[in-house]
């Protein structure tokens, strides 16, 4: 049986418009995402400007504040964003979403 991550890449993008919506005072942002292979979002982070952090996953797929992105996503075009899965699992432990109860 395969590694449960196989196939997976993580990146770490950065965006610099903000959301356009009631959340835009938030600012600009930084994605951390995990994609398989076919480019489908397993895992995704996303840090504001101002500190408020969202996370969504098959599990939590959507809120009142976002969803997990269901585009199938370029994975060449994400390529430069690149980064280990322990830089991942680094950031993402200093995160705390506010649209998550700790432990979800």
């Amino acid at each position: 049986m395969p590694p449960e991550d196989a196939g997976i890449r993580y990146f770490r993008r950065p965006w610099d418009e903000d959301r356009g919506d009631e959340y835009a005072s938030w600012g600009t942002s930084i994605y951390y995402l995990s994609i398989d292979d076919t480019g489908t979002a397993r895992q995704q982070v996303v840090m504001y400007a101002n500190g408020v952090v969202l996370a969504y996953d098959e599990q939590h797929g959507e809120d009142e504040f976002g969803v997990l992105t269901y585009a199938d996503l370029d994975l060449e075009e994400f390529a430069p964003f690149e980064i280990t899965r322990q830089e991942f699992s680094d950031a993402l432990v200093e995160l705390k979403p506010i649209n998550r109860r700790r432990g979800e």
